[in-house]
């Protein structure tokens, strides 16, 4: 998995690439810890993200979580239509905001 981040004030966009699995969710959340202290909006770029597994998931919900206690908000943009599905069959679509 590649990330790689743009932040600009209270916003951070991580781009990810590759499979965001069991081994590189953990990639993920340590991005987001080292890079989220003073972000208000957090947007996840899914374009080159091949597959998003429970693991991945946990993270977002996690990050979500965090956000939200801090006023936050996060979205989930350019999702494949593997992931969307995923998302409406668990029902998290009513929780992420996918654009």
């Amino acid at each position: 998995m590649n990330l790689t981040t743009e932040k600009n004030g209270e916003e951070l966009i991580v781009h990810l690439s590759g499979e965001l699995n069991t081994v590189t969710a953990p990639e993920l959340k340590e991005l987001l810890d080292e890079n989220l202290s003073g972000v208000k909006n957090l947007k996840l770029d899914f374009a080159e993200c091949d597959y998003v597994s429970s693991a991945g998931i946990r993270v977002l919900l996690a990050t979500y979580k965090q956000l939200k206690e801090e006023d936050g908000t996060m979205k989930l943009t350019n999702v494949g239509e593997f992931f969307n599905k995923v998302l409406k069959d668990t029902c998290l679509d009513a929780v992420f905001e996918v654009e």
